[in-house]
């Protein structure tokens, strides 16, 4: 795998991650919406028991999610700085190919 295949997959994977992250943050609107209407009306011990529970472990989980998407992101900028000549380069080398098919 040459550098350009690396940083490109590398930025797939922090495209994956921040849609991980986003899925995880509609889970807990979701819940909070149950949660809510639950106390508007029902009042049922066992859905505030269990999505209270809920909650609190898809809470953790964007927590880690995003602890996640930070670090290999910021893991990817490095990469990038450290191989912009080389990326460059194959970007290029590309480009050049593409347009001469």
């Amino acid at each position: 795998m040459d550098k350009l295949q690396k940083f490109e997959l590398m930025n797939k994977i922090v495209r994956e991650l921040e849609d991980l992250q986003n899925s995880q943050t509609a889970l807990i609107e979701k819940i909070g919406k149950i949660e809510v209407d639950n106390m508007n009306g029902l009042n049922d011990k066992f859905l505030e028991k269990n999505l209270g529970e809920m909650h609190s472990k898809v809470a953790e989980n964007v927590d880690a999610v995003s602890n996640i998407f930070t670090h290999f992101e910021e893991q990817r900028d490095s990469y990038a700085e450290k191989n912009k000549s080389a990326i460059e380069a194959l970007e290029a080398q590309a480009a050049i190919e593409a347009a001469n098919e």
